[in-house]
């Protein structure tokens, strides 16, 4: 087996070594909505219908999931039906069913079994979905009193959004109708992009561990005027370049965020 450690691997290390954590108990389960995971299934699909293997244990049913194909394939230990889907894609499919989710089981050091409670409050905090308001920026300023646990947050949903934006500020705001708070400007945001980006900041925000808080999100131009206030005051962010693929390839069942699988 590769023992190279994933980005999984390493949320569950450092969540393992502070279990007083809650911010690396919350960076463990960010990644887990974020990561495509192999779910072992009972039988091939059909069509958009899937039927996860479930294993009865003394605390529940569970289905199986892990973030390498090869993981999968040593736990088995035979040719498997599986399907790939994001973290985020699975607990919603699981929510409300009382089914809990073992994670990488039989991985030294990264398995682990959430209870079907943690899997329904992962689903719940997933749709946590920002709201629209309106009220026009009168001054904006340094960022201040962000925790670095939010500042990482961004770099790594950020990372996993190459192409759809060119970059991102980050600046305390005060509005004319007197509100305060904290601003995060996308600019350049490609058409269609702006829900994506919103749920990504918002997850960013739920999972930074802070107890509560709130965060305004606005789209611009690069001609904008604020556009060039924020660029003098404002913490800047890069988005990665997209890479061009080589190859098209049919995504298999349950790859469509908006088209999701069946569970059987």
């Amino acid at each position: 087996m590769n023992d190279e450690m994933t980005a999984l691997d390493r949320a569950h290390q450092a969540m393992a070594e502070t279990p007083e954590s809650d911010a690396a108990r919350m960076r463990f389960y960010e990644r887990l909505a974020d990561s495509e995971l192999f779910l072992l299934l009972a039988a091939e699909s059909e069509g958009d219908t899937i039927e996860p293997q479930v294993f009865p244990l003394e605390e529940g049913p569970v289905v199986l999931v892990f973030d390498r194909e090869l993981r999968l394939a040593d736990f088995v230990g035979a040719a498997a039906d599986f399907a790939a889907l994001s973290g985020r894609q699975i607990v919603k499919l699981l929510a409300g069913q009382g089914m809990g989710l073992g994670v990488n089981l039989g991985v030294p050091g990264s398995e682990t079994v959430l209870p079907a409670d943690a899997v329904d409050w992962l689903a719940g905090a997933l749709d946590n979905a920002p709201t629209e308001a309106e009220d026009r920026p009168e001054e904006v300023s340094p960022p201040g009193g962000v925790p670095e646990s939010l500042l990482q947050g961004f770099d790594a949903k950020f990372a996993t959004a190459a192409g759809l934006a060119r970059l991102v500020y980050l600046a305390s705001v005060r509005y004319q109708s007197g509100r305060t708070g904290h601003l995060l400007a996308f600019v350049e945001t490609v058409d269609g992009a702006q829900t994506a980006l919103a749920t990504a900041a918002s997850e960013a925000l739920t999972f930074s561990g802070l107890d509560a808080g709130e965060m305004d999100v606005v789209f611009l131009s690069a001609s904008d005027p604020l556009a060039a206030r924020l660029a003098k005051v404002g913490l800047r962010f890069d988005l990665p370049e997209p890479e061009v693929p080589e190859i098209t390839e049919i995504a298999p069942p349950g790859m469509d965020p908006d088209a999701p699988p069946i569970l059987r």
